[in-house]
């Protein structure tokens, strides 16, 4: 008699992430022969500073290939608080404190931990729609009812206070907020940011996840507005970044969390628990990430603000298509309503017709209908010859 597993029923609530989906399909197109430009994966396209990979090579040449502390080499954890004091200009209450963060793999492993830490049947976690698809995933895993922030074109793309407070009710437990936000590049304005802290004193019960992975990226002129410089809320505020993004490190998996007194502990059970600890070498290279020089960083931002006036640019001349400015990360998600296209028609039509590879926004939640996902990690020449295509395509 064959295997029949008897399936935990959570496992089907887990989504995934569309993007992995669409690069594994413009591979294959790739490995056929066919000419993809890929603006559907969301990572740097920047190798990572070479100072940095010397010190995770040295670091395996010096020997440290055993386990370090769960929640990462006190160095480092140092480090990482040094460095969002500077970056944020914390000091006094609003200072970091070493032993409240906590060193993951990546970003992902944060988002899972605030989840578990409060989700269950029965309680509310709100999160934004259309945002990173993991937040909802998570949420629905733990058997929490997702409820979605809608993110507005009228808006930039920034979550409204207001809207925010109102959809509170005496079950929710968790809010999640992104800004600079995946996919939209939308960047939420501090005055609404100082309404929702204001208001969450009025819900004693609610907690707060703020993914500023992309907090180093922005554009126009804009200042990242870090949730640890309000006071008032440090004590149920889980603050996550990383060095994926801003130093081209995806694939070397590393992440940091900054937890409050009162979740530090768990977060570090769950690390025990789930992964012991981050790869050692990667941590060393870490360290050399944030107390290195930061050329790199200016350097790769600066590329990325003139590929995204270009990819704006090319967007608006599409036929049926209007783009609005993004003010960070490195997306942009121009409205394809006018296109007549469903968003993932469009996705599939793209990649098949034109050899662009995007991703559909209902791959970020129902509230992505009628938009697209565009990366502009890719040289200017290939965002301008895959919109050209595109361009044809819907001509």
């Amino acid at each position: 008699m064959s295997f029949h597993p008897d399936f935990a029923p959570a496992l089907s609530r887990l989504g995934t992430e569309s993007a992995f989906e669409v690069l594994a399909r413009a591979s294959r197109l790739q490995a056929e022969g066919h000419d993809i430009i890929n603006l559907g994966i969301g990572q740097p396209d920047f190798r990572t500073p070479e100072h940095i990979v010397e010190a995770g090579r040295k670091a395996l040449a010096d020997g440290h290939h055993g386990y370090t502390p769960a929640n990462g080499l006190p160095r480092l954890r140092e480090a990482v608080a040094q460095d969002l004091e500077r970056r944020h200009g914390l000091s006094g209450e609003t200072s970091v404190d070493p032993d409240n963060v906590v060193v993951v793999p990546g970003g992902k492993p944060t988002m899972f931990f605030a989840a578990l830490m409060f989700g269950r049947p029965g309680v509310e976690i709100l999160y934004p729609n259309p945002g990173f698809p993991i937040y909802e995933s998570v949420i629905s895993f733990t058997g929490a009812m997702p409820v979605p922030i809608a993110l507005k074109e009228e808006n930039g793309f920034a979550f409204d206070a207001a809207t925010v407070l109102a959809q509170i009710t005496d079950r929710t437990r968790l809010i999640i907020i992104n800004s600079p936000a995946n996919p939209t590049g939308g960047v939420t304005p501090k005055a609404e940011i100082d309404k929702l802290v204001a208001g969450l004193a009025e819900h004693p019960q609610v907690a707060l996840m703020s993914d500023e992975i992309y907090s180093q990226m922005l554009y126009g002129g804009r200042e990242h507005v870090s949730l640890l410089s309000y006071p008032e809320i440090r004590d149920r505020l889980i603050l996550l970044d990383g060095w994926s993004k801003t130093y081209a490190m995806t694939g070397w998996r590393m992440g940091f969390a900054v937890w409050p007194d009162s979740m530090v502990e768990h977060a570090t059970r769950l690390c025990i628990n789930d992964h012991s600890c981050v790869n050692a070498a990667a941590q060393f290279a870490g360290l050399a990430a944030l107390t290195g020089p930061q050329d790199a960083v200016r350097d790769m931002v600066a590329q990325f603000d003139r590929r995204r006036e270009a990819i704006v640019g090319a967007l608006n001349s599409v036929p049926g298509m209007r783009c609005a400015d993004p003010g960070g990360a490195f997306y942009a998600f121009p409205n394809i309503e006018g296109t007549g296209l469903t968003s993932k028609e469009a996705q599939d039509r793209f990649l098949s017709e034109a050899g662009v590879a995007t991703v559909a926004g209902t791959s970020f939640g129902a509230f992505g209908e009628g938009y697209l996902r565009f990366s502009y990690a890719n040289s200017l020449e290939n965002i301008e010859r895959a919109i050209d295509r595109i361009r044809r395509v819907m001509q």
